[in-house]
């Protein structure tokens, strides 16, 4: 839950600094039903049917970060969608080299507050000889604060690259604004000619 919500903290900060988030509305994205697929996925996976078969869950598990990194290769001009990629392919790799499930720190949970169900399909949990533990949740909100939980090198690079694309979208006082293809509406509006009525006006 806490990335999500960082990551929507992230997409309003450019307001901090000036930014026009009206700039967000002319974003044309491709493949939007492939990114809400793997998430509701995810849910499902985690947290509505956590005890179904676990070989299963994984494999969906690590599908949804396949369909995400597909996602990001549609969009690709996208300022700040390149850092999310490393983010989210940093999380996708320890979780394929750990069979489906990201590693966890066991110092980190503790902080946080965490304490696993025994049986059901984790996607981050303890491993007993976890390949890249690095990459996995070894950061933590300690528990007390909002939002306690635990997280990765990959989460605050998403994190990051959803505020740098923001930022550079929108524009603000740290960037100024992108146009790109993708942002269409504005840059058509402000590039449209005066009316042809002006020219005849002046020649009569």
């Amino acid at each position: 839950m806490i990335i999500p919500v960082l990551g929507l903290l992230a997409v309003l900060s450019p307001v901090l600094a000036g930014g026009s988030l009206r700039r967000l509305a002319d974003l044309r994205f491709r493949g939007t039903w492939i990114l809400v697929t793997a998430l509701v996925a995810q849910v499902v996976a985690i947290e509505v049917v956590p005890g179904a078969n676990h070989e299963v869950l994984s494999a969906v598990h690590l599908a949804t970060y396949v369909a995400a990194g597909w996602y990001v290769v549609l969009n690709r001009r996208i300022p700040g969608l390149w850092i999310v990629a490393v983010g989210a392919a940093s999380n996708g790799v320890a979780i394929a080299a750990n069979g489906g499930t990201l590693p966890a720190s066991r110092t980190a949970l503790d902080t946080a507050g965490i304490h696993l169900e025994p049986g059901e399909f984790l996607n981050s949990g303890v491993l007993e000889h976890p390949h890249l533990g690095f990459l996995g949740d070894v950061f933590a909100i300690p528990a007390g604060f909002p939002l306690a939980n635990v997280f990765s090198v990959g989460d605050v690079l998403i994190v990051l690259g959803v505020a740098w694309g923001s930022h550079r979208v929108c524009g603000s006082r740290l960037v100024k604004p992108w146009s790109g293809p993708e942002t269409a509406t504005a840059a058509t509006l402000d590039a449209t000619p005066a009316p042809a009525a002006d020219s005849l006006g002046a020649a009569t």
